[in-house]
């Protein structure tokens, strides 16, 4: 029977950095405290779905480092039993000034996979430095994956940069999600759009190198005010969801998906196709998180319909 590595290794942690980023140079200054990427503040994180000697998806392959932390393959999904579900969580706690991130998803030809964070990311205030995180999400022939990941709530203060590359076989399916919440509403007077920094970069690929499009978006909102009308307006919540497959299935998820502005409820949602036949671009716009999710949810449904002819289950009440 083939045998599969669910072993810790030792391999060197790749190095995350941004310093030459133009956006990020008035934050490069080394904290007062554990210095960038020290022991504990540099994770890495590497999942590799795979088809077993029987023809079932597993979890391969898992390679960590703290904080991050990554269960076993749980089969949880009652409309994919036979799809692997795995949640990311962290045992640091928040993002903190000088944290580097990297997580390498790969999933094999025909595998499926679906991955989560356990609880939302919280980015903290930073004094010195910023927080940085490198994606790299690579799917073979025939493979499918679901990320749909928790919210990320920047504090006051957050200086956070990601970088996701998304390489996918023109035949394989990916929904990459990710949702931004402006701010802890709650917290003291509010911390609503107090953050110093977002600059969110996410690109595709084909496997050979050829580059599909690329998306990049920096919020600076002491520069310039995120909600003016225009940009988000009276919304608190900004969600971005990418879908790379093939064409027959982003055409009918494209046909099946009406945009819609729903003022009693607080959302807003428009989607357009991506460049050189790569998939579709899905946006949400929204004032509480739980509708957000639900509309995000909704449309990845949509996706897994058209791919494996089975909607999304209903989402857990702790969820």
């Amino acid at each position: 029977m083939e045998k599969f590595s669910m072993k810790h290794k030792t391999a060197a942690v790749p190095e995350v950095d941004f310093s030459n980023v133009p956006e990020m140079h008035p934050y490069l200054r080394e904290p007062d405290q554990m210095y960038v990427g020290a022991p504990g503040k540099h994770g890495y994180l590497k999942l590799r779905f795979a088809l077993d000697s029987t023809g079932k998806s597993v979890l391969k392959e898992i390679d960590r480092r703290v904080p991050l932390i990554a269960q076993q393959g749980l089969y949880f999904d009652e409309e994919l039993p036979g799809m692997p579900c795995l949640y990311i969580l962290s045992s640091g706690g928040p993002n903190v000034d000088g944290d580097r991130y990297q997580q390498d998803i790969i999933v094999e030809k025909d595998a499926m996979g679906w991955v989560s964070t356990g609880a939302a990311t919280k980015l903290a205030e930073m004094k010195f430095n910023y927080s940085g995180m490198i994606q790299n999400i690579i799917l073979e022939e025939g493979a499918y994956l679901e990320y749909l990941p928790e919210p990320i709530f920047p504090c006051r203060h957050t200086r956070y940069i990601c970088d996701t590359r998304l390489t996918v076989h023109p035949s394989a399916t990916v929904i990459y999600s990710e949702i931004y919440m402006s701010g802890r509403k709650y917290y003291g007077k509010g911390e609503m759009f107090d953050y110093d920094i977002l600059s969110v970069c996410s690109h595709g690929h084909r496997p050979e190198g050829e580059q599909l499009f690329n998306e990049k978006f920096i919020i600076e909102p002491s520069k310039y005010d995120p909600r003016r009308l225009g940009v988000m307006g009276q919304y608190e919540i900004f969600a971005n969801v990418i879908v790379m497959a093939p064409k027959e299935v982003y055409e009918k998820v494209y046909a099946e998906t009406e945009p819609f502005v729903d003022k009693e409820q607080g959302i807003a949602v428009g989607i357009t196709t991506l460049p050189n036949e790569a998939g579709l671009l899905f946006k949400v716009l929204g004032s509480k998180s739980g509708r957000v999710k639900k509309v995000i949810r909704d449309f990845a449904s949509k996706v897994r319909m058209a791919v494996k002819g089975k909607p999304l289950p209903e989402e857990f009440p702790w969820r």
